[in-house]
C-alpha cells in the first residue's frame, strides 16, 4: 500500500517556496492568472512528490503574504512535515516568524529548513543566515531540525533535502484509519460532465467509492462517485492522503472551503469548545476575558469569543484553560490543535488543543470544575475517560465516548476493561450494538439518594406501593431516556435495593402495614359491602368509612378487596366473583342474557347490574350482541382485577 504523508510550505513572501516545490516536483503550483503575472501564491497550491517507491507526499504550498495567512492556516492544519523556506538573501522576515508560530502551535509532527536562492550569496554569508534560523528554532520543538542550503538555478541540495524528507517520512506517525472519516475541504470546483469537486486532506477513517458523505455543518449529503490521490483514480482513500472526492447530488455552491465531509452522524457540530490556549510571549497585549478573536481549525475560519474559565486576562506566554464561544457552527474533535488571531488588527497570538467539544457552559473558577479539565488534558487514558464519565453525570455510551475523548473503539474497549476491573465504572447497560458505562462513584451516589427519596415517600405514603417509574425518572434523573432509566432499575433489581412492582418502585422489603384505626376502618368498610353484595353503597359513604383517607381506598382496590368496575361503582371482590359464577351458569344454560335477566338473577337494579355486565365486557368474559351479551369461551370462573 506504501506510505502516504503530508508536507507543508511554510516562509516570508517571494522566499522561493513554489520554485522549491517546482524543483523538486516538477508542478507549478501557482494556478491563477493573478499569482503567475504577480509571482506570489496567493491561494494554496498543491503537487504530489514521489519520494520512492513506497513513500509518496503531497505538498501544500502555503502562501506566505501577511495578507494572506488565513490561506495558509486552511492549508496547514493536515500536514505532517513543514519545508520551512527561507531565502538566503534576505534571511529571517515578518512572516518567517509567524508561520513558524503557527507551525508550533499546530504540534506539526517534523520540520526541515530550506535556505533558497543559496547561488546569490557568498558562502560566509550563508552561515551567518544559517546562525539565525538555528538562534530563532532554539526555543521551539524544531530546535534539532536540519537545515539544507538549496538553489534551484543549480540544483544544489535538491538531492540531500529530497534524502532528508525520505528519512522524516518514515519517522512520521501516521493518522488513525480506523473510525468515521473527516475531510476538512480546502478547495471546491466542477469538473464538466463529472460535477462537484472537493479536495482536502483526510484527516481520519477511510472513504470508499460509492460512500455516502454528509457536509457539515450544512447537514446536506452525498454520494462518491469517484476517488483521486495524488492524481491517482482509486476505490479507497484513507487518513494521511491529499483526497479529491467527486459527489454527486451536490451542487457548487452547497460546498466551501472550511466544510468538513464525514461519514454521517459521526462528528459533532458544534458552537463551543472547552481548550487548552496559549497566548504567544509576542502577542501584542494579554488577552482579556471574553475577547472576540478569529479562531481557525482545519481549514475552517470562525469568529468567535474567548472565555478565561481560570482568571481574569491572559499574560504572554502563559497558558490557561478557557471556553470558545463560536458564532458558527464547527465541526471539531478532542486533542485537535487550533489557532487563534487578533479580531484587528489582524495577527495571529495563540493556538491550542482542544479538551471538550460542545458540552455545557462551565462556570468560571471553579476549582472543580479546573481540576476536571486538567485530568482530562494531561491525565492517563483511563484517567481521562474516567473523568469525562464523572462530568457527564449519566450513563455514556461507548460510541460517545470515542467522539468525546479522541480513542478508538479498540482503545477505548481496553480503557473500559481496566476501569471495570479496578471497580471505577459499572456497565449499566449493553445493547448489542453499544454499552452503556457509569463512574461507580457516581452510580453509588444515585443509589443513595435513590435510598433517600424512597425512604421519604414511604414514610409519607405508607399505603402506596410504590413510587411512580416514570415520576422518579423526572424528578432525580430527566436526563436519562426511558430506557437507560429501566436499565438502572434493572441493575438496582439485582443488587438487592428495590423491588419494582409494575409501574411502580419500592425499597427492597417494602411492605403495607396498616395501623389498627386502619385495619377497623377496613373491616367496617367490608361489612357495609357485605349487606348488599350487588347493590353496595356509594363511593361517599366508602369513603367516610375509610376515614375520608384515598391511599387506604387505594390500598383495598390494590389488595383486592374492592373492585372498580365503573366511575364511581365499587364492588367487593367476593361478589363480583359471585356474580359472574351465577352469570355465567345462566349463559351456559341459556346462551344469552338481557340487562333484565341479569338484574333478576342477581336481585338488584338495573342502576348496579350494567357497570357489571360492562365490566365483564372489558374483561373479555361476555361480549355484548344488541341488547344482550354472550359468553365468550375458554374463560375460568374467577375474575382477578
Amino acid at each position: 500500500m506504501g506510505l502516504f504523508i503530508i508536507i507543508g510550505t511554510a516562509g516570508h513572501v517571494d522566499h522561493g517556496k513554489t520554485e522549491l516545490v517546482k524543483a523538486l516536483t516538477g508542478t507549478n503550483t501557482d494556478r491563477l492568472k493573478e499569482e503567475q503575472e504577480r509571482g506570489i501564491s496567493i491561494e494554496l497550491g498543491f503537487a504530489t512528490l514521489r519520494i520512492n517507491e513506497d513513500i509518496t507526499a503531497g505538498i501544500v504550498d502555503m502562501p506566505g503574504h501577511e495578507r494572506f495567512v488565513k490561506n495558509m492556516l486552511a492549508g496547514a492544519g493536515g500536514i505532517d512535515l513543514v519545508m520551512f523556506v527561507v531565502a538566503a538573501d534576505e534571511g529571517v522576515m515578518p512572516q518567517t516568524r509567524e508561520h513558524l508560530d503557527i507551525i508550533e502551535l499546530l504540534h506539526i509532527q517534523r520540520a526541515v529548513v530550506a535556505l533558497t536562492k543559496a547561488d546569490l550569496v557568498d558562502e560566509e554569508w550563508l552561515m551567518m543566515i544559517e546562525e539565525d534560523v538555528q538562534e530563532l528554532l532554539a526555543p521551539t520543538r524544531f530546535s534539532e531540525a536540519p537545515i539544507v542550503s538549496t538553489s534551484v538555478v543549480t540544483g544544489q541540495g535538491i538531492d540531500e533535502l529530497r534524502g532528508i524528507l525520505e528519512k522524516m517520512a518514515l519517522e512520521i506517525e501516521p493518522k488513525p484509519r480506523a473510525g468515521d472519516a473527516r475531510l476538512p475541504v480546502d478547495r471546491v470546483f466542477t469538473i464538466t460532465g463529472f460535477g462537484t469537486v472537493a479536495t482536502g486532506t483526510l484527516f481520519s477513517g477511510k472513504t470508499h467509492v460509492g460512500d455516502t458523505l454528509e457536509i457539515q455543518p450544512s447537514g446536506l449529503t452525498g454520494r462518491v462517485r469517484s476517488l483521486q490521490v495524488h492524481n491517482n483514480k482509486v476505490e479507497e482513500a484513507f487518513a494521511g492522503q491529499r483526497v479529491a472526492v467527486n459527489l454527486t447530488g451536490i451542487e457548487l455552491d452547497q460546498l466551501t472551503r472550511g466544510d468538513v465531509l464525514v461519514t454521517p452522524d459521526s462528528f459533532p457540530v458544534v458552537r463551543r469548545v472547552t481548550a487548552s490556549l496559549h497566548l504567544l510571549e509576542k502577542a501584542p497585549q494579554p488577552l482579556r476575558n471574553w475577547q472576540r478573536v478569529r479562531f481557525h481549525l482545519g481549514t475552517k475560519e470562525a469568529f468567535g469569543r474567548v472565555r478565561l474559565l481560570d482568571r481574569d486576562e491572559l499574560n504572554q506566554g502563559d497558558t490557561a484553560l478557557v471556553q470558545l464561544d463560536l458564532e458558527e457552527p464547527i465541526v471539531a474533535a478532542v486533542h485537535d490543535r487550533f489557532v487563534i488571531r487578533r479580531y484587528s488588527p489582524i495577527a495571529t497570538i495563540g493556538g491550542g488543543e482542544i479538551i471538550e467539544v460542545g458540552g455545557r457552559r462551565h462556570r468560571r473558577m471553579r476549582q472543580e470544575v479546573i481540576e476536571g479539565l486538567e485530568r482530562k488534558l494531561t491525565g492517563t487514558p483511563s484517567t481521562r475517560v474516567a473523568e469525562e464519565l464523572r462530568s457527564a453525570k449519566k450513563p455514556v455510551a461507548l460510541s460517545e465516548l470515542v467522539g468525546r475523548t479522541g480513542f478508538s473503539e479498540e482503545e477505548m474497549g481496553q480503557i473500559l476493561n481496566e476501569l471495570e476491573e479496578a471497580g471505577e465504572i459499572e456497565v449499566v447497560l449493553s445493547t448489542g450494538k453499544d454499552l452503556f458505562v457509569v463512574p461507580s462513584s457516581l452510580q453509588e451516589e444515585w443509589t443513595e439518594e435513590l435510598h433517600e427519596t424512597l425512604e421519604k415517600y414511604q414514610q409519607r405514603y405508607p399505603l402506596r406501593s410504590g413510587y411512580s417509574k416514570e415520576e422518579l425518572r423526572t424528578r432525580l434523573w430527566k436526563h436519562l431516556t426511558p430506557r437507560l432509566f429501566q436499565a438502572l432499575l434493572d441493575r438496582w433489581v439485582e443488587q438487592g435495593e428495590i423491588i419494582v412492582d409494575g409501574q411502580n418502585v419500592a425499597l427492597y422489603g417494602h411492605r403495607i402495614r396498616l395501623t389498627e384505626e386502619q385495619q377497623r376502618q377496613v373491616q367496617e368498610m367490608m361489612c357495609i359491602m357485605e349487606e348488599k353484595p350487588f347493590s353496595p353503597p356509594g363511593i361517599e359513604d366508602i369513603q367516610d368509612a375509610l376515614g375520608n383517607d384515598l391511599d387506604l381506598l387505594q390500598y383495598c382496590i390494590q389488595q383486592g378487596l374492592l373492585v372498580k368496575v365503573g366511575e364511581e361503582f365499587y364492588f367487593s371482590q367476593d361478589a363480583v366473583n359471585q356474580a359472574w359464577n351465577l352469570l355465567e351458569n345462566y349463559l351456559k344454560d341459556h346462551g344469552q342474557v338481557t340487562i333484565g335477566q341479569a338484574r333478576d338473577i342477581l336481585n338488584t337494579s338495573r342502576r348496579f347490574c350494567l357497570p357489571l355486565l360492562e365490566y365483564f365486557d372489558r374483561m373479555r368474559k361476555t361480549r355484548r350482541v344488541g341488547d344482550k351479551r354472550v359468553l365468550l369461551s375458554g374463560l375460568g370462573k374467577n375474575i382477578s382485577t
